[in-house]
């Protein structure tokens, strides 16, 4: 049976590596998915692998925070300058500096640009020491700096700047801009890898004067003397300093900050595993369909050999050991294509300013996964032809004509009808708001997948009145092949729905995801044309903190009426940590259009909260009542509901005063100004002038409304590009299906084409006729995408509904340009299994059995 197996496998290779892309497609997400995660999580290890001392002291946080905050900690929040005399004369301390860091503060290109500010932070820091034991900077060039106007820079940051010993350059700084000279450059770490971001080292008393307090460090690195381990130290350590504050070794936090790395890496395996499942179960339809002809045409061959005394089981095995030999194939190519994924996506992420340093990670798990996911896959969707295959009868071996036992669609349909019924209820009670946004989300997700099963459960038996009407038209205009090409997509109903499947699930997805872009992006207008009062929008590039003194600078232009400055952070309200807005509640009403259920925007004052209506009814809350809220550097506060609004995204949930933010413990840094013009006031100059104070801090843009209005729509469409771009792949994978489905088409009807062509079927028209057959099995199943797709769409839509997804939007031009682009893709398929067709020999076609 092994030499059969072999035989079979090298009769019919083009037809296996047809198959098999679907395999390699889907094993490449997988693939590259795995590796793009590992190397992004070997970049951050080899950045926490560069601590260099033995035990560090910080500030202790009310909670755990996780690697990521959304906000740096005030002045008050690092370690008294006064505890490093203590900590030195711990025993078993061999050595200890203070280190100052802060966010916010980027080098200035040439061209004008921060260097650095595209996405990774640029932070400051102090270059205290050449101790190795205790810094992680390496001086390459120059000398470390000395006094206000000196600095040095990182290697990457120098190699993007163009930068040389000497030069002058401004930095940009959380107190404002200044001009230094770089004195000198250094290597962070062993690599000099930084994930993109940048950083640029003064002396320590600058760097403190830069965060604002003269008398404190960010933390306390310390070394161990010989012979005292990192545990003991700590232990020492704790001992000698007050509760406050907390000391862990280099071992806890580096396992620390990779498990908090990990937890946020979670969005991106997710995310792309997502799209590795579509192409395997979209490729699923065409291993089913092409191993099913396989079994169909060698009908009379599997007879012989079990008529030579093999059996159902050797039979069956036979031809599941071809898919065990098309996954592992398919799975090294999905490998080798993984690793190009995973080196596009690593170029993307490095133009949005994350750059993962070094070579692609390729770890055992990588191989695991791929060769698992890939020989299963191709395993069970063979399974059912091979099912099939082993109870073909001896005695089939002495017709001319064998015909494979074909079950009844009796069982597919109540299966069909039961999925279709669930997925559509569980839209229903999506599309109805049954739970809050996620949870509608999700019923909305699950009712999508049932439909999906349920109408590919279904396409067999809907497949012939469908096609009656869809292909009802070719006789009359096509005549005589117009009616083949039609009899031939009627013919066999499980093979055109299997085909068909494939696009119609790549369809859906498309076009649900077309309607929910059309819906945000239309939602986007309705909702800042309700929600923005102020004239003009100012923030940071990547969405960062930058220098209040923009604001000030900006309160100073002729015709400004106000400037509300708004700040995001995180707290603890019971168990959950929130995301937090801080804005004056002086300006809050001119800025941002609030809707009260209760109270007003001057509830924000002294120890107020704002929330919105939806938490505020989920947690049975009323104006007057206390919230305690925990935050991460200033302990607990108890805060007064002073007002409750109707969900405003441009607000959050959950909002507090600029004070009770700086009380709390947060850097007094801006992540929005909103900007209101005077009565009467030319907005042009207005621009103008608040344009002059930008320029001066190149990290920050200035927004009008239409302009506001289109960057938030061109991050949503460029989301939808990508997300488009992965699902364009499945929808590939359903037009190999389709060259393929034909091409054992022409194969098994060699004898039937042999025939048209001997009564005088011109090649013409025989190309004619299978690319007819193509467009309507391609229409039909995009067709079925295009309701399914539509009908996800929009209950979605009505899920997100509280989520700011207000308005439904249907893209239908795009709707037809994608039923257009199906048929198109059916003419293509139909090309080269068309010409192979026509090329054949009439006389050894008519011979052939």
């Amino acid at each position: 049976m092994l030499r059969a197996v072999v035989r079979s496998l090298l009769a019919h290779k083009l037809r296996l590596v047809l198959s098999g892309v679907a395999v390699v497609l889907g094993v490449a997400f997988v693939a590259g998915s795995l590796v793009f995660t590992d190397t992004l999580g070997r970049t951050f290890d080899d950045l926490f692998a560069s601590i260099s001392a033995d035990v560090t002291v910080t500030k202790k946080t009310s909670y755990d925070t996780g690697l990521f905050t959304s906000a740096a900690p005030g002045t008050e929040q690092g370690v008294p300058t006064s505890l490093l005399p203590r900590i030195r004369r711990v025993d078993g301390v061999a050595d200890a500096i203070g280190d100052v860091q802060t966010q916010g503060v980027y080098l200035v290109g040439r061209d004008g640009k921060a260097v650095g500010g595209q996405g990774a932070p640029g932070i400051g820091i102090n270059f205290s020491t050449a101790n190795p034991e205790l810094s992680s900077l390496t001086l390459e060039q120059g000398h470390r700096p000395h006094g206000p106007d000196q600095v040095a820079v990182d290697t990457k940051t120098a190699g993007k700047a163009d930068l040389t010993v000497g030069q002058r350059r401004r930095v940009l700084t959380p107190s404002g801009a200044r001009t230094v000279r770089v004195v000198g450059i250094f290597k962070f770490g062993k690599t000099g890898g930084l994930a993109g971001a940048s950083l640029v080292a003064f002396d320590t008393a600058s760097a403190q004067r830069l965060l604002g307090a003269s008398d404190r460090f960010s933390s306390i690195s310390i070394e161990a003397a010989d012979g005292v381990s990192a545990d003991t130290l700590k232990r020492r350590v704790l001992a000698a300093i007050p509760g406050a504050y907390e000391a862990k070794t280099k071992q806890q936090l580096t396992k620390e900050s990779s498990d908090d790395l990990q937890q946020g890496l979670r969005f991106f395996d997710v995310f792309l595993l997502v799209f590795a499942g579509i192409a395997l179960v979209v490729g699923s339809f065409l291993i089913l369909n092409t191993f099913s002809m396989l079994v169909a045409q060698r009908s009379r061959e599997l007879a012989l050999l079990r008529a030579l005394g093999a059996s159902r089981r050797q039979v069956r095995r036979s031809v599941l050991a071809e898919a065990v030999v098309v996954g592992v194939l398919g799975s090294t190519a999905g490998l080798a294509l993984g690793f190009g994924l995973a080196a596009l996506l690593r170029a993307l992420f490095g133009s949005f300013g994350l750059e993962l340093d070094g070579p692609l990670v390729f770890s055992v798990r990588t191989v695991v996964w791929s060769y698992a996911v890939g020989v299963v896959v191709t395993t069970v969707a063979a399974y059912l032809p091979a099912r099939r295959a082993s109870r073909v009868p001896p005695v089939a071996a002495m017709r001319d004509d064998v015909a494979l036992p074909e079950r009844s669609l009796r069982i597919r349909a109540a299966l069909g009808t039961l999925l279709v019924l669930g997925g559509a209820a569980a839209l229903g009670l999506g599309a109805a708001g049954a739970g809050s946004g996620s949870q509608s989300a999700s019923l909305v997700g699950a009712g999508a997948a049932l439909l999906l099963f349920g109408a590919v459960a279904l396409s067999p038996v809907l497949s012939r009145p469908v096609l009656a009407v869809l292909a009802g038209w070719l006789p009359r205009v096509f005549g005589t092949v117009g009616r083949l090409a039609h009899e031939n997509a009627r013919r066999n109903p499980r093979r055109t729905a299997a085909t068909a499947s494939a696009l119609m699930i790549g369809l859906a997805l498309v076009t649900s995801m077309s309607v929910l872009g059309a819906s945000t992006t239309a939602s986007i207008d309705k909702l800042l044309d309700r929600v923005l009062g102020a004239d003009f929008v100012i923030a940071n590039q990547v969405q960062g903190p930058f220098s209040p003194k923009v604001a000030q600078q900006a309160r100073q232009v002729p015709g400004v009426a106000s400037v509300a400055e708004q700040r995001f952070g995180q707290a603890k309200v019971g168990s959950s940590t929130v995301f937090l807005s801080a804005i004056d509640p002086a300006f809050v009403s001119q800025a941002i259009k609030l809707d009260f259920v209760a109270g007003s925007a001057q509830g924000l004052r002294g120890h107020g909260l704002l929330v919105d209506s939806s938490v505020a009814d989920a947690k049975h809350w009323r104006l007057g009542d206390t919230v305690t809220v925990t935050f991460p550097f200033g302990g607990t506060e108890h805060l007064r509901i002073g007002g409750i609004y109707k969900p405003n995204q441009a607000m959050g949930t959950y909002n507090i005063s600029l004070r009770t933010f700086e009380r709390a413990g947060f850097a007094e840094q801006d992540n929005f100004l909103y900007v209101t013009a005077r009565d009467g006031a030319h907005l042009a100059q207005v621009k103008a002038g608040l344009k002059k104070v930008t320029a001066a801090y190149p990290i920050v843009a200035l927004k009008d409304q239409t302009e506001f209005k289109d960057q938030q729509k061109s991050q949503v469409q460029q989301f939808l590009f990508l997300v488009y771009a992965l699902l364009v792949l499945s929808v590939l994978i359903a037009v190999l299906g389709i060259v393929n489905t034909l091409a054992l088409s022409v194969i098994e009807r060699t004898h039937e084409i042999g025939l048209l062509r001997a009564v005088g079927m011109a090649r013409r028209q025989l190309r004619r006729m299978i690319r007819l057959e193509s467009v309507v099995i391609a229409v039909y199943g995009a067709l079925l995408g295009a309701v399914l797709g539509l009908a996800f769409g929009v209950t979605l839509q009505h899920a997100l509904a509280g989520q700011g997804i207000e308005v439904l939007r249907v893209p239908a031009v795009q709707l037809v340009v994608f039923l257009v682009l199906a048929a198109l893709a059916g003419v293509l398929a139909a090309l080269w299994p068309a010409r192979r067709a026509a090329r054949l020999d009439v006389l050894r076609a008519i011979t052939t059995e």
